[in-house]
């Protein structure tokens, strides 16, 4: 194998390691919280088992049913989009040999082999094919949190703090938490499937677009206007 060669492939597998410790690190980040601040998703996580609260006080429940209604609707939403991605992975995989010219053709871009830029479309593929699995999970999710909804005792058959009604409600509460959680993966494919998308014209400008949309996301999550609203609201409920 020549040298130049040897070293393009290696810079190939460097940049996917990278791209997938980006992805893992900013996950395990928005988790455990980034210098000591917590997260826009663990302040909806809250936002959540509080809803899950005032609803066990309602007695008319179609409020709760309608939120539900349009969980699942964008949870829907995202994983018939990323069926269609999927199908245009495939339909890139039956034109290779005609993109590959076509990048030949463009003078900045280094030398792409089709097996190379197959190789390329079938891990974008993988990207979209877990995000479809996560939409789809979070949607059935979605759907058991609105029957365990339903289970929860009505307000004039049980009080507040009845050990039935606590139990209803975190259980209602936990599902909930965790088809977001799901869902938030599944857009965490998609958001980084577009840094994937730079691996195609060059591996450096790869790691370059995968460390953009981290920086992207990590500004969301713990220094956007939103979560800031959010502890202000929480800081003042608290007082």
């Amino acid at each position: 194998m020549e040298p130049a060669r040897f070293m393009s492939y290696w810079l190939d597998a460097l940049a996917l390691v990278y791209f997938f410790g980006v992805w893992v690190l900013y996950s395990r980040t928005t988790d455990k919280g980034f210098l000591n601040r917590r997260s826009l998703t663990s302040e909806m996580n809250l936002a959540r088992r509080q809803w899950m609260t005032t609803m066990s006080s309602r007695e008319l429940r179609m409020i709760d049913t309608s939120i539900m209604i349009g969980l699942q609707q964008g949870t829907g939403f995202f994983a018939s989009t990323s069926i269609l991605a999927i199908g245009g992975c495939f339909g890139l995989l039956n034109s290779s040999g005609r993109v590959v010219t076509l990048f030949h053709d463009i003078p900045f871009l280094g030398e792409t082999t089709e097996r190379l830029f197959e190789t390329k479309v079938l891990g974008l593929l993988v990207l979209f094919a877990y995000a479809f699995f996560k939409f789809a999970w979070a949607y059935r999710l979605f759907n058991y949190c609105s029957i365990l909804i339903g289970g929860v005792p009505m307000a004039r058959d049980k009080a507040p703090d009845d050990p039935q009604v606590i139990f209803s409600v975190n259980r209602a509460a936990e599902i909930n938490i965790l088809a977001g959680q799901h869902f938030n993966s599944g857009l965490r494919g998609i958001f980084f499937s577009i840094g994937y998308l730079g691996w195609f014209l060059d591996p450096l400008l790869f790691m370059i677009t995968t460390s953009l949309v981290a920086v992207v996301l990590l500004r969301r999550q713990f220094f956007s206007n939103a979560r800031d609203a959010l502890m202000r609201n929480n800081a003042n409920a608290d007082s």
